[in-house]
């Protein structure tokens, strides 16, 4: 699945982005929206880890995704 679809469809993907991300509040998903480099910016400061391991983990996501 493509992040356009993603973000078409945020309402029902935000609870998969919560399971893998356990750490994301409600209301962080919320401000993110659907907006990727949004998610990548909170993963990494959540998780407290570099950029790229964050659009790593993004882009497995996306990858990922069955909705």
């Amino acid at each position: 699945m493509n992040w356009d679809q993603i973000q078409g469809k945020w309402k029902q993907v935000k609870g998969q982005a919560q399971q893998k991300w356990g750490k994301l509040t409600d209301d962080e998903l919320d401000r993110i929206d659907g907006k990727r480099e949004e998610m990548v910016g909170v993963v990494q400061e959540r998780y407290g880890i570099a950029r790229d391991e964050a659009e790593r983990q993004v882009r497995e996501f996306e990858s990922s995704c069955n909705c």
